[in-house]
């Protein structure tokens, strides 16, 4: 069972839920369930990385995004049906960015955090707007992770991927794609993906592949016995046997088992995430060695 501190609301966290529209998203890097399923064909996800920390640190230069300060209605907590959900997703958030903090700090790096947005339905955002129908994903244009909660039971539901585990590895793959737009690799990735258009969904997939080795970097913090656990240290502890949560939704969201399920068929051309062994594989790879630098999935 996921267990995890209550902590101080981060102000990156908007709760758009309850404001609706019918347009629907066109940006952000995401675990690719719901782009797949609605538009097989496309490639609606931006974003890439080309290798791990240790190669790229010291060589790129973050540039600033203005970030928008305008109020958001929320849901009041006291009235809210997902207020637990709500607060667990906060806790994972509030995790990540303590651990990335300390990586950048630790490399000498200016680091800073992504937004994140609850929504349901649809929502405005720097990439042309969130839809639930595309999932969880991360927009480089706004800096924002963009959440609808649905998509939880669609991947429990439809996928088979169950436990308290699954929607903080969800939270924690959309934070690494942050990380791959600070660090300059999704520009570098773009860039070469321009250059190479034959190469364009190996590079992608490349990407997602790192994403979800640095959740498993993530991951590898928080399994802690709770003797070892420093109060304030950190939001989350599971037990030691839970990483398999993780390891099954990294799988359910394979590109071959989308395509399987969506049309029967699988086409490993079309892939642009990677297939259910290589999610699961790379998510363990981060979290055996708990180092984001040995998540180089492009060598």
């Amino acid at each position: 069972m996921v267990r995890y501190r209550k902590s101080a609301q981060s102000p990156n966290i908007q709760d758009r839920r309850g404001q609706t529209g019918r347009r629907v998203a066109i940006g952000g890097g995401g675990l690719g369930l719901g782009g797949l399923l609605i538009f097989l064909l496309l490639n609606v996800c931006m974003g890439g990385g080309t290798g791990g920390l240790g190669g790229l640190i010291g060589e790129l230069t973050p540039v600033s995004i203005p970030v928008d300060t305008r109020p958001i209605e929320t849901v009041p907590r006291d009235q809210d049906p997902q207020a637990e959900l709500v607060e667990y997703m906060e806790a994972v958030y509030v995790d990540n960015d303590l651990m990335w903090q300390a990586v950048f700090d630790q490399a000498g790096l200016e680091y800073r955090p992504p937004r994140f947005v609850f929504f349901e339905g649809f929502t405005e955002s720097g990439c042309g707007g969130a839809d639930e129908r595309v999932g969880p994903h991360y927009c480089p244009l706004d800096e924002t992770i963009y959440l609808d909660f649905s998509f939880f039971a669609q991947l429990r539901d439809q996928f088979g991927a169950r436990g308290d585990l699954a929607p903080a590895y969800v939270v924690s793959h959309e934070f690494a794609h942050h990380i791959q737009t600070v660090l300059g690799i999704s520009e570098q990735v773009r860039a070469l993906q321009q250059q190479n258009p034959d190469q364009a969904n190996q590079l992608s997939i490349a990407m997602e592949l790192q994403a979800d080795c640095f959740a498993g970097a993530w991951l590898s913090t928080v399994r802690v016995d709770e003797t070892e656990t420093v109060e304030g240290e950190r939001a989350i502890e599971i037990d030691p046997g839970e990483i398999a949560e993780a390891l099954e939704a990294a799988a359910a969201v394979g590109d071959d088992r989308i395509q399987a399920q969506a049309t029967g068929m699988v086409n490993p051309e079309t892939w642009t995430h990677g297939s259910a062994e290589q999610r699961a594989e790379w998510l363990q790879r981060g979290f055996d060695s708990g180092d984001p630098g040995r998540c180089d999935t492009f060598s």
